[in-house]
């Protein structure tokens, strides 16, 4: 397995310390709604950790909870509640978000105003071996103690300060030294410490998180590009000096950014999309799989265009699945699974290859249906199907109905129920097959209509029952005229996009 490592700039090969690695990710500042680029980050290390797993390894997982901040006390401050009210809630709804992308929850998740005595106690350390200093109950971390300050941006002090907004400070002895603790700020929350009451920097937690939990080495640390510099540059300052130059961790890894348009996605900038915003209009599987169908180093560029193809492969996918294909009694010669395992495991060992790993479960998937239509049994290609769609947190279920179309179904359901309004029950399968034909066309999302497709499905097989053909041909030719096949079979009628 190779792994590209941003302190290196090169692919290295994966050795991990023992059989458990341990890998630490920066997480989020709760004070608003989770957004797409927390999506991707969680998405893509979810990816790597449960392929980890697949390989055999044992993975301990922390993620940090960033609840004091500055954006925390300034939002809690506008909206007159507390910081910590802020924070629990949106943290709250973080992790609801995550556990509807189906992502991991971590080992670990420690919150930094639970971990302020390690932070203490690392900063203390660093005091004492004149790496930082105090000044006006501040403490700040002196950057010239660090001989290779600067090693995993690839930047020195003179090109870090080139260009950048560094605001003037008497206190500080260097423009580029960074606090490790804040003096106090009425009206902010603050924590007893030896240099006076106060509270902790931004870098500091990440530190001491990683050190309390998994030690002086980890494994993997990851995040964001964007956090390259200044936040895990000055989390290797502070970590190395702390514990006498032992490497902090032994391989970095950051994903690319989420993009709209040209511009990255900033809240700054007004341009956030919220996971909850995507989620109520597509599945979690199709956006998981519109985020790993790039490789995690390229950014990321919303599109609603991609999602929606997105979310066809991921019926592509659930179809192989279906109950119809698992009916075949034919056994051929021996289908090849293993070659499919193999293949997926050797693009995943390429730096997590996603999106060759997704190319060979399409492929698995065309060879169930070229199975069934040989009538063999594809029982073992759908369990192999299954467990490598796992490996990427696809669950591979069917969608759930969206409610848009409630009022459309009732009113159809009526009138195609009421044969003595023939006229009215025409026009009700008609304007439903329009809309099954605009959700093809991309105009609406595909799993708004999959209620009105099996609610006519089931019109039609009511309607062949009591020997009604018209009826039953004429939903059979809309429906293929809208892009939907209808498959009648010993087990019943199937239906399936047409590709």
């Amino acid at each position: 397995m190779r792994i590209y490592n941003t302190l290196s700039a090169q692919k290295e090969e994966f050795q991990p310390q023992s059989d458990e690695v341990k890998i630490y990710v920066c997480g989020v500042t709760p004070y608003d709604e989770s957004h797409l680029g927390h999506a991707m980050n969680a998405v893509i290390f979810d990816t790597i950790r449960r392929y980890l797993i697949f390989r055999g390894y044992k993975v301990k997982y922390v993620q940090n909870i960033t609840d004091i901040e500055d954006k925390i006390i300034d939002r809690a401050d506008k909206l007159g509640i507390a910081p910590r009210e802020l924070a629990e809630k949106y943290t709250q709804r973080y992790f609801e978000d995550m556990a509807a992308l189906n992502v991991l929850h971590p080992d670990i998740a420690p919150c930094a105003t639970e971990e302020i005595p390690k932070m203490l106690e690392v900063i203390s350390g660093l005091v004492e071996k004149r790496h930082a200093y105090p000044a006006n109950g501040s403490v700040y971390f002196r950057v010239r103690s660090m001989s290779d300050y600067g090693k995993l941006s690839k930047r020195t002090l003179d090109s870090m300060m080139a260009g950048a907004r560094i605001e003037p400070s008497e206190e500080k002895e260097h423009p580029m030294d960074f606090a490790l603790w804040k003096a106090a700020k009425p009206g902010e929350p603050t924590w007893d410490s030896p240099w006076g009451k106060g509270r902790p920097g931004w870098h500091i937690e990440c530190s001491a998180m990683s050190l309390k939990y998994l030690g002086e080495t980890i494994d993997i640390h990851g995040g964001g590009q964007d956090l390259i510099f200044p936040h895990h540059e000055n989390e290797i300052a502070q970590s190395e000096c702390f514990t006498g130059k032992k490497p902090f961790a032994r391989y970095w890894m950051h994903n690319g950014l989420f993009q709209l348009g040209e511009e990255k996605m900033s809240k700054s900038l007004g341009n956030m999309v919220s996971i909850k915003q995507v989620l109520a209009k597509h599945s979690a599987d199709g956006f998981r799989l519109f985020i790993l169908g790039s490789h995690y180093r390229n950014p990321l560029t919303l599109s609603e265009e991609a999602i929606k193809a997105a979310e066809r492969g991921m019926e592509r996918l659930t179809q192989a699945l279906g109950s119809e294909f698992i009916q075949s009694k034919v056994t051929a010669e021996k289908l090849d699974t293993q070659s499919f395992q193999q293949r997926f495991i050797d693009v995943m060992d390429d730096d997590f290859n996603t999106p060759q790993a997704l190319a060979v479960l399409f492929e698995l998937a065309r060879q169930i249906n070229q199975g069934r239509d040989n009538n063999y049994d594809v029982t073992e290609y759908q369990n192999t199907l299954r467990t490598l769609a796992g490996v990427l947190g696809l669950t591979l279920k069917e969608p759930k109905l969206i409610a848009i179309d409630t009022n459309q179904l009732l009113e159809v359901g009526v009138l195609v129920g009421q044969s003595n309004v023939a006229e009215s029950r025409k026009e009700a399968i008609q304007r439903a097959i329009e809309r099954i034909r605009s959700a093809a066309e991309g105009s609406f999302e595909l799993t708004e209509v999959q209620g009105l497709i099996n609610l006519l499905k089931g019109v039609r097989e009511t309607a062949r029952k009591k020997r009604d053909f018209d009826l039953a041909d004429r939903i059979r030719r809309g429906l293929d005229s809208a892009g939907v096949t209808l498959e009648d079979g010993p087990q019943g009628t199937t239906w399936k996009w047409k590709r």
